[in-house]
């Protein structure tokens, strides 16, 4: 088709479940494909904003976007101006390129969408928190997101929705790398979140199966690598957590006195601390993870302690123990104690003074002098005496 054809009017006047194949050049918007029609072409073949809105719109069932590129949107944030927007069943829109767009693709009371292998580049031009979402899921069922590349974007984010996979995307220099709230029964698996803000926060949402994923350099001052607040029965597996300033944070999880949150075989490294509960000692369990060459290994906000935690055969470097019997489990427990960290966390002040010989002299007391002995944070029974290893996520 012709970039100078009026290509609205030509899906209009087309049969349901047509076919319209792009040729190279700018194609004016706003589009609407509706009635189980589909638009593909090259990359190279550009569907353009008008300035005001949004550029393209999908609707009905089994309506599709392949191959080409959106340049921009509208500028209203309000009103959600987006490169592309989704409202229907069956819906896929694959290998598609958004540049300039205040919103990336949106998604609104769907069922069974695909978003598959898109290019998404949020404005550079804007702070974090007047970007538009990268790719938002609203009240939609049974759908998937696989294999698309974000980035500069505000958000990925499940609102209100139920049976979506989240898988193989990587999400790069952004606000948060995937979000989900008031969602359920979500898969996200083999992701990689590399150097967003927060890499994922899980916020009043039950039944997420989080595995193989990758979430590095979460850092700043609010740099999180799994952020978890009022949710239950997740499922956190074979994931690796790199050199984030906080790399799990536990609020209030699990609310619900049923549910529980379950850890295993996950690596922590090169963290500020890899695992900070905040009114989250019950409930959760860590079995098998790796902690090496983190700061602190856990630590409780407000004080207290972790000893409501389930500790079991996890990997920590700075065990002390010995195996005799060669069974490689320590033959005495894990406990971590750890008087300076007991007074940074009242003291906030005396941060400034972290990795400096006065406070590591103060450590050191604390292990000769019985009074200076904080209680113990948390207690493993059963602590491995070797590297656990786990998998990288593959690449898209």
């Amino acid at each position: 088709m012709s970039s100078q054809q009026p290509l609205q009017r030509t899906l209009d006047e087309a049969p349901d479940q047509a076919h319209f194949c792009l040729a190279a050049g700018r194609h004016q918007g706003p589009l609407l494909i509706a009635r189980g029609q589909t638009v593909f072409g090259p990359r190279s073949a550009t569907i353009v904003t008008s300035g005001e809105g949004t550029t393209v719109r999908l609707r009905g069932k089994g309506s599709r976007l392949l191959g080409v590129t959106v340049s921009g949107s509208g500028p209203r944030f309000d009103k959600l101006d987006a490169a592309v927007q989704i409202e229907g069943e069956d819906i896929v829109v694959e290998d598609v390129t958004v540049r300039g767009a205040t919103f990336g693709i949106l998604v609104d009371k769907a069922k069974r969408v695909r978003v598959h292998h898109c290019d998404i580049a949020g404005r550079t031009d804007l702070p974090f928190g007047l970007r538009g979402d990268g790719i938002r899921f609203w009240e939609t069922q049974d759908s998937t997101l696989s294999a698309n590349f974000i980035r500069d974007a505000r958000d990925l984010v499940t609102r209100y929705s139920q049976r979506i996979h989240i898988e193989d995307n990587l999400i790069t220099r952004s606000r948060y790398g995937m979000h989900l709230m008031y969602s359920r029964d979500i898969t996200m698996r083999g992701n990689r979140s590399l150097g967003n803000v927060v890499g994922t926060f899980v916020m009043y949402s039950h039944n997420i199966d989080y595995r193989g994923n990758l979430v590095a350099a979460s850092g700043g001052a609010a740099g999180m690598g799994l952020g978890v607040k009022e949710s239950g029965n997740l499922t956190v597996e074979n994931n690796v957590f790199l050199r984030n300033t906080l790399s799990v944070y536990l609020d209030t999880s699990p609310i619900q006195q049923q549910h529980h949150n379950h850890f295993a075989r996950n690596t922590f490294r090169l963290s500020d601390a890899a695992i900070v509960f905040h009114s989250s000692q019950r409930g959760n369990r860590f079995v098998g993870n790796s902690f090496h060459d983190n700061h602190t290994q856990v630590r409780v906000e407000g004080g207290g302690d972790a000893l409501g935690t389930d500790w079991q055969g996890n990997d920590w470097d700075d065990y002390a123990g010995f195996d005799l019997d060669g069974d490689g489990i320590g033959d005495v427990p894990y406990e971590l104690r750890s008087l300076t960290a007991n007074l940074m966390e009242r003291f906030a002040d005396l941060q400034f003074f972290r990795g400096t010989p006065s406070l590591r002299l103060t450590e050191a007391l604390s292990y000769i002098l019985p009074l200076l002995k904080p209680q113990p944070v948390l207690i493993d029974k059963s602590p491995v005496m070797r590297t656990i290893n786990v998998e990288l996520p593959s690449g898209n």
